[in-house]
């Protein structure tokens, strides 16, 4: 038995009350459907940013009616202090995923992600701290590493940040950090590694690649690869992240708090790699699929080369073990990907 699948046996026993900021969100929904199956009480905060109604009903769908009652939403801002300390207060544990993703929104609008990602940090670190909560995890994000060159990439190793995004969170780390020292507050950071699975919107500027490119495929619409596809992502499934975060949230190590950890799988996958895992999955669904190539076109800035994580010190200190490999995790999300994206009636 691993330590998730101890742990999982264990929580429906033991309910705890859980913050979710984010709620409304890709990993933040993932998280919210695990933890009510669990018969977890959660506290959700969003103002839908970037998260979607819609996602919220789709775990009410996907849950029991009993279940369903067991979760408590607030909209509202995390860069508003009052909404911080309504959502914290009776909380065990916070999961704070809401944040302004993407490195070219950040270099298009850095005041408006330090806004969010900066002072939306302080904010709930403070209303935590001042609930008493037990543990505080974060979205921390691979973009820390920067321009450091070596891999795979270790937690106690980073380089110069490339974008207004990677400062923010390089920030965020920098404060957990001083709360620990300051305060005796606990917390964890999750360096997150290019995650993908249901929930994840493909509309947008933003859109992360995996959705994005399925969407395109789906509707015979041209795939565009930045630079020559040889750059390289470590790419994670969401039900590995979540697993990280519940492990992260009741990790008992005695050196497991107050550390950032990397989130992946250590593996690389490459963009050409990733095409074509994606196309070859669902030809047999989509038939024009059959010799379909992509279009590729320049670098795109602020982005890094190639990333792959030491998943090592997670192993060691929380127990998580992914249970997806890029392959296995694209298997599983493709048919919420075709029926969400409209492909198959």
């Amino acid at each position: 038995m691993t330590a998730y699948t101890d742990l999982l046996a264990r929580l429906p026993a033991e309910p705890k009350t859980w913050l979710i900021t984010g709620v409304a969100g890709f990993i933040g929904c993932n998280l919210l459907e695990t933890l009510l199956r669990l018969d977890q009480n959660v506290v959700g905060l969003d103002n839908f940013a970037t998260g979607h109604r819609h996602n919220l009903h789709q775990i009410r769908d996907a849950v029991t009616p009993e279940q369903w009652a067991r979760f408590r939403f607030i909209e509202g801002d995390i860069r508003v202090q009052n909404d911080c300390h309504e959502a914290c207060a009776g909380v065990d544990y916070v999961l704070h995923q809401a944040a302004l993703g993407s490195v070219p929104r950040s270099l298009e609008d850095p005041i408006t992600t330090n806004g969010a990602n900066i002072d939306g940090f302080l904010n709930m670190l403070v209303a935590a701290r001042d609930a008493k909560v037990a543990r505080f995890v974060y979205a921390a994000s691979s973009s820390t590493y920067g321009d450091h060159p070596g891999l795979p990439k270790v937690e106690d190793v980073i380089g110069k940040p490339l974008s207004p995004y990677a400062v923010t969170k390089l920030v965020n780390e920098q404060y957990a950090d001083v709360f620990a020292r300051a305060y005796g507050f606990r917390t964890i950071g999750l360096r997150y590694f290019n995650i993908f699975g249901a929930h994840q919107d493909p509309e947008g500027a933003y859109a992360a690649v995996v959705p994005k490119w399925t969407s395109a495929m789906i509707h015979n619409e041209p795939v565009f690869i930045n630079g020559d596809g040889e750059t390289s992502r470590d790419f994670c499934y969401i039900a590995n992240t979540v697993q990280a975060n519940l492990l992260a949230a009741t990790a008992t190590h005695p050196d497991a708090a107050n550390q950032v950890y990397n989130v992946a799988v250590g593996d690389r996958t490459t963009l050409n790699d990733l095409f074509e895992a994606i196309r070859s999955i669902l030809e047999p669904r989509f038939p024009h699929l059959k010799g379909y190539q992509p279009v590729y076109r320049d670098f795109r800035a602020g982005d890094v080369r190639h990333s792959l994580a030491d998943i090592g010190k997670a192993r060691r200190l929380l127990g998580y073990e992914p249970s997806h490999r890029i392959r296995e995790g694209l298997v599983e999300a493709m048919d919420w990907y075709v029926n969400d994206l409209g492909g198959e009636k």
